[in-house]
């Protein structure tokens, strides 16, 4: 896909951002359940990282999907990405190293906070 270089650069910052707010523990992200993924929330986007293979297998590419909840909208950049690549594989080892140990969770799962949330509407 060929892209201008003002889009790139937002794009490289973009990645560059989500990096930074994983290392400082600023962004969480969670493994679902059955799922080949990791995702977390910012700035009312889901984030969705992927596929969980392990990072040593270079064959499988990555990749960074992100979707406004408000939006059917969405931006993909995969390790393909011959200028972003490497930015989405970089992310991909410190999501990794930092979430590494946390079991995985139900984005789905029905808790008392969201029945509270949903009764209250």
């Amino acid at each position: 896909m060929t892209r201008d270089p003002a889009t790139t650069d937002r794009l490289r910052t973009m990645i560059s951002k989500i990096e930074s707010l994983t290392e400082s523990r600023q962004l969480h992200w969670e493994r679902q359940a059955g799922s080949a993924h990791r995702y977390g929330r910012w700035n009312n986007n889901l984030l969705i990282l992927g596929p969980a293979a392990p990072l040593s297998d270079h064959s499988v590419p990555r990749y960074l999907f992100v979707t406004p909840f408000d939006s059917p909208h969405c931006i993909e950049v995969n390790t393909d990405d011959a200028e972003l690549g490497a930015a989405v594989m970089k992310l991909a080892r410190t999501v990794e190293e930092i979430s590494e140990h946390e079991p995985a969770t139900d984005p789905f799962a029905v808790t008392e906070q969201l029945l509270e949330r949903l009764e209250s509407m």
